[in-house]
Parts: structure tokens; sequence; C-alpha cells
């Protein structure tokens, strides 16, 4: 069983390109970290400011060093969420086995 981590998140109108750049970045860097299974971040084809992610770890502890991890400092903490309308919405699942 896995952990998925699913979120939404809408920056602010002008930031998208800005956005897209910073996520590129973060999704190169997370999926290089040990314990990250998939990491996908997306934007709604009708709404450019509409973002989701889904990210799946094989552990809450995978999860947890990746919100640990100096990318995710760097880049999320330290420059998505500047971008953001509103906080980031997140929802938590498990995989069916």
């Amino acid at each position: 069983m896995s952990l998925v981590l699913v979120v939404r998140m809408r920056v602010r109108e002008g930031a998208e390109a800005e956005a897209g750049d910073i996520l590129r970045e973060l999704a190169a860097e997370t999926r290089r970290e040990p314990g990250c299974e998939a990491y996908v971040p997306s934007v709604d084809p009708n709404d450019a400011q509409a973002l989701f992610i889904y990210e799946q770890y094989v552990d809450p502890a995978a999860l947890e060093a990746h919100g640990a991890s100096e990318h995710f400092a760097r880049l999320a903490a330290g420059r998505l969420w500047d971008l953001l309308e509103a906080p980031r919405e997140r929802t938590f699942y498990e995989t069916i086995a």
C-alpha cells in the first residue's frame, strides 16, 4: 500500500508561467527521492491558474522526507506558495492493493 497526496492550488493571475517553471523543477527533484513513486504536476487546460499535483510515496516517512527536503523548502515553500491566491488544498489517500 502506498500513500497518495492530491494537492489543488490556484496561482495568482500573471504567475502561471513562473509556477509552471517551479513545478517542473520541483517534479524533477522530487522524482529522484528514494520513496517517491510518482509526482505529476498538472494544469487545467481551461484555466491556467488551476494547478493539481498527484504525489505517491512508498509510505508516510517518504512523504515526510519530501517535506523536509532542501528542494521542497527552496521551491515550494520558498517560491511557489508566494504565488498562490489562497492556501493549497491537500487530500490524502492510500492505494488499494
